[in-house]
């Protein structure tokens, strides 16, 4: 019951992301794709923040997993507005016949991010107890991401916008309802989008979350193998 509901409450992001796509991209064709990239890491970074300042259960009771529901809401809400307008902003600086590679560099956040999360956790539990890590160990990577937030937040800040949106701009050719746009004009290149991207992601995290929770748990429900072997064999798996 415990990993159901931890799984749930990691699914709860997954909702938020094409909320999050939908209302940052259509603020990233009206106003530029600058302003709504500093504004989608500031809703990723405050919401991954504050899931490592969170008060636990015996302290605060039922707010704990309401607020931990929320922080987790707006960690997906962030996301969205990030993935979509990171590989947007790549492309539109990219040099001609060279959209496609600068494009893919975006991408590879997920996996770059799950090696280092992952080794993150690795050396905590190496440092600390089980009892330390689940009393208080576990809150460092979350708080530490400030870090990231603030270094991503200045190099987001010092961006020039997008070309291709300032001559839009200068045009005064925004698209008024973009969304609309995309689901009248172009259905099909959004339905076949949607797909390869529910292929890629259901791929990526069998063999990240679910291969993690199935390999730990106690037989003859699971593998029952140590959660750093685990953590080891995750990471050299995203290299290769």
């Amino acid at each position: 019951a415990a990993t159901l509901q931890s799984l749930a409450t990691f699914a709860i992001a997954f909702v938020a992301r094409p909320i999050g796509s939908a209302v940052f991209g259509h603020f990233g064709d009206r106003v530029g794709r600058k302003a709504t990239l500093v504004a989608s890491l500031l809703t990723m970074g405050i919401s991954t923040v504050v899931i490592g300042l969170l008060p636990g259960y015996a302290t605060i009771g039922i707010f704990a997993p309401l607020l931990l529901a929320l922080a987790r809401f707006g960690q997906g809400l962030g996301l969205g507005g990030e993935w979509g307008g990171a590989a947007l902003l790549a492309t539109e600086n990219a040099p001609p016949r060279k959209r496609a590679l600068y494009g893919s560099f975006p991408q590879l956040g997920a996996p770059i991010g799950f090696f280092f999360a992952n080794g993150t956790f690795l050396l905590l539990s190496w440092l600390l107890t089980d009892e330390q890590f689940m009393s208080w160990g576990w809150r460092v990577p979350f708080i530490f991401s400030a870090v990231l937030v603030i270094i991503g937040l200045y190099v987001r800040v010092s961006l020039h916008e997008s070309p291709v949106f300032e001559k839009v701009a200068k045009a005064k050719k925004q698209v008024k309802i973009p969304l609309g746009t995309l689901l009248t004009k172009h259905v099909r290149v959004t339905i076949l989008g949607t797909f390869i991207m529910l292929a890629t992601y259901t791929l990526f995290y069998i063999m990240t979350v679910y291969s993690m929770t199935f390999s730990t748990a106690a037989a003859p429900v699971g593998l029952g193998l140590p959660r750093n072997e685990v953590l080891w064999m995750l990471m050299m798996a995203v290299i290769g």
